[in-house]
């Protein structure tokens, strides 16, 4: 049980910790947040400034919480419903391949099921949600993070993306 253990730290702190630092770069990357409410303007969001500082912060925030391995699906759901929009709006486009210019959506799919993996078998014992008892994995743990996340993303998507035709 301790390679499992282990296996799910590094996996939960790499993805987390790397959400995170996306969520950070969109607060204060070379752009800082104009920058990023400018290109949500430009791919179609519909208020691009309160989307802008939504994703960051959730990307932060997720990504942090999957790290600690804290509130678990919950987190998970945070990075399965930014990234089924990422993947909606900008990324289905251009194909599968991250590699493609402008990126496929290959990576954030992977994200997505990273963590609703991490959601359905739990965040093991070296996790906070392991320490305070709080045991929401198996089928709870998977049913929370996707419905959550898919419907978080459902709901934002709905509400305001109006892709720009060209």
């Amino acid at each position: 049980m301790k390679q499992f253990d282990t296996g799910l730290l590094i996996l939960r702190t790499v993805f987390g910790l790397f959400l995170a630092y996306h969520g950070y770069n969109k607060f204060f990357g070379p752009g800082g947040l104009a920058g990023t409410a400018r290109w949500f303007g430009d791919i179609g969001m519909r208020w691009p400034r309160w989307q802008a500082r939504l994703a960051a912060t959730t990307e932060v925030g997720s990504g942090v919480l999957m790290a600690l391995g804290l509130l678990t699906p919950l987190a998970a759901a945070g990075m399965i419903g930014v990234m089924t929009v990422a993947i909606v709006v900008e990324h289905w486009k251009v194909g599968f391949f991250i590699f493609k210019p402008k990126q496929g959506w290959e990576y954030c799919a992977s994200i997505a099921v990273t963590a609703f993996v991490i959601a359905t078998v739990g965040p093991g014992r070296w996790s906070l949600d392991h320490a305070a008892g709080i045991h929401w994995n198996g089928w709870t743990g998977s049913v929370i993070a996707a419905l959550a996340g898919l419907l978080g993303a459902s709901t934002q998507l709905a509400i305001s993306y109006r892709p720009k035709h060209a």
